[in-house]
């Protein structure tokens, strides 16, 4: 698992429903027919974490004209999640992975969660995969 690769691109994305920090849920199959961005992002509020988001955040024109759906995702709760967003504005919810459960799935599971990027196509299909801080327009270029 610690030298686990993000998932291969043109593997189906693993189902799962995970809670938001207001309280809703989001399953991946009612999302089909859009584009999905999986954000795993090791802690609110962190420099590197905080950067990244604000880095999708001030992407958000772009992200909308390609029918892209963001989603931050991490194990921290939903009051340290709403704090975070509020704090910084960012215009899309922030997933609660309690125990990393779905983390596992998609390889970013690990002491501290590996700092992965998906985007998911229209079809549920994985279109990009990269671990680390990749720049939103390369990601967002990754959108059918």
């Amino acid at each position: 698992m610690f030298f686990s690769q993000p998932l291969p691109v043109g593997s189906a994305a693993p189902e799962f429903s995970l809670p938001t920090d207001e309280g809703a849920t989001v399953t991946l199959s009612e999302l089909r027919g859009s584009n999905v961005v999986l954000i795993w992002y090791p802690g609110d509020d962190t420099p590197t974490c905080r950067a990244q988001l604000c880095e999708f955040r001030d992407s958000w024109a772009g992200a909308k004209a390609r029918d892209v759906l963001v989603f931050g995702v991490n194990p921290q709760g939903a009051a340290s999640h709403d704090k975070f967003r509020k704090k910084f504005q960012l215009p899309f919810p922030l997933l609660i992975d309690k125990g990393q459960k779905v983390g596992a799935l998609y390889n970013t599971r690990s002491l501290i969660v590996r700092r992965t990027v998906y985007l998911v196509g229209r079809d549920g299909v994985i279109r990009y995969a990269k671990r680390g801080k990749p720049e939103p327009a390369e990601v967002l270029a990754a959108a059918d």
